[in-house]
């Protein structure tokens, strides 16, 4: 016999039918078994007759199938049950390192990565990650609407996007490769290569040794890069209309997951643009803080997005035009000491950055130059420069970082299925 969803299990009342899943839970009483049993799409309550047990060793987690007919129960959530007639054991569980039948997985979150298999088993932690495939969906479908090419780039490169040190080196045969950064070589080359727009949906890797709440060593990266603009305010404004239909999109397509986890997905209007040296100075005014450095600290972050929403209601902010020494060589100049780039904050964490790029071959030398690099490191890369390279900018969003904040999760690590930082490599 087909197996039947939970989910479909309304539409069949009266029906004998199949399901199989995961046994949530489990009462014995002396004439009769009541048995949680979950699927993808839901749980059911299972009604069996204890002698259809007999013989058989049942726990919680094991994974069963269950013939029996639909019926009618108006004391069940659903308003119907499963009347058990057979049930096969198809995988027994073990003992179980911890419980996740509780509302709540009250767990260490090492104790839960370390078991990830079956934390991710728990309602909500699974939710999480529907939607997060839920935002992957609404990106790509927006950029497809919007003449993007999906592309696929290398993850083996041989130097860094931006000469940093900041790398995981690999033995490629009998030269050292490095796991790539970021895809931003790739897509401006891919620009030029007359793709006009390209978005990526990728691994990026970063070396640093930090062991903090909002990083990962490995992480995905939305990235996208379009030619022909006229400043990185196309790119802010196009990131505007898409965060608001990924917001739409997940909005209407988990709505359960989004009840589950109590969510409230943001409203997108039109985000706030600020200078970091607006920035700081509001920092400093409204809040004694002061900036040694040029940029803002995780401190910073908070108190601007906690300004900018008591004074324009929104969850968003741009800050703009960063200092020509904290952005990598590839980002237009605005001036002798700025540049023509942005990072987004949401909810007090940037999780996007981005920008328009050098297009012009001398001026890109230039730059690498001045920045203490050299060209003859490039090579390739350069060389796409010298083909005619139209105007262009983009930017990256980090993944784990928007799921985390949409969702309000504490750690970057919890919107990561099997994540990798400083002190873990597995699972």
């Amino acid at each position: 016999m087909k197996r039947v969803l939970v989910e479909e299990l309304q539409n069949c009342l009266g029906q004998t039918v199949t399901v199989e899943g995961w046994v949530l839970r489990m009462r014995r009483l002396s004439k009769v078994t009541f048995l949680l049993l979950r699927d993808r799409s839901g749980v059911v309550q299972a009604v069996l007759d204890p002698q259809l047990l007999k013989g058989q060793s049942l726990t919680a987690e094991s994974v069963v199938k269950i013939r029996g007919v639909v019926q009618a129960e108006p004391r069940s959530k659903q308003g119907y049950e499963l009347a058990a007639q057979e049930i096969e054991v198809m995988a027994l569980a073990d003992q179980l390192p911890f419980n996740i039948n509780g509302e709540e997985l009250n767990v260490p979150l090492d104790l839960a990565l370390d078991h990830r298999v079956l934390s991710l088993r728990h309602t909500k932690t699974n939710a999480v990650f529907r939607i997060q495939a839920a935002l992957v969906q609404a990106f790509q479908e927006f950029l497809n609407g919007h003449g993007f090419v999906q592309v696929f780039t290398p993850k083996l490169v041989a130097s860094g996007t931006e000469g940093g040190t900041e790398l995981f080196a690999v033995k490629y045969f009998e030269e050292t490769a490095y796991l790539a950064q970021s895809p931003q070589f790739y897509k401006q080359m891919l620009v030029g290569a007359g793709f006009e727009r390209v978005y990526e949906i990728g691994q990026v890797y970063r070396a640093e040794k930090h062991a903090t709440t909002r990083h990962l060593n490995e992480y995905v990266s939305l990235d996208l890069e379009m030619g022909f603009i006229e400043s990185e305010h196309d790119i802010m404004d196009l990131q505007n209309q898409l965060l608001a239909s990924m917001f739409a999109a997940v909005e209407m397509n988990c709505p359960k997951e989004l009840k589950v986890l109590g969510v409230q997905l943001p409203e997108v209007p039109q985000i706030p643009r600020v200078s970091l040296e607006e920035a700081l100075g509001i920092l400093q005014r409204e809040y004694g803080k002061m900036h040694q450095d040029s940029d803002l600290d995780p401190e910073g972050e908070r108190l601007l997005s906690q300004y900018v929403l008591e004074q324009t209601g929104s969850e968003f902010v741009y800050v703009t035009d960063y200092p020509w020494t904290k952005r990598p060589m590839y980002t237009m100049p605005k001036g002798e000491e700025l540049t023509a780039s942005f990072d987004l904050m949401f909810r007090g964490l940037e999780i996007t950055t981005g920008g328009q790029r050098i297009h012009r071959h001398e001026a890109l030398t230039a730059n690498m130059r001045r920045k203490g690099l050299d060209p003859e490191d490039f090579t390739s890369y350069l060389g796409s420069f010298t083909l005619g390279m139209p105007p262009h900018g983009g930017l990256a969003i980090g993944l784990e970082r928007l799921t985390a904040q949409i969702i309000g999760l504490g750690n970057v690590r919890e919107a990561s299925l099997f994540p990798r930082d400083r002190h873990r490599l597995e699972p």
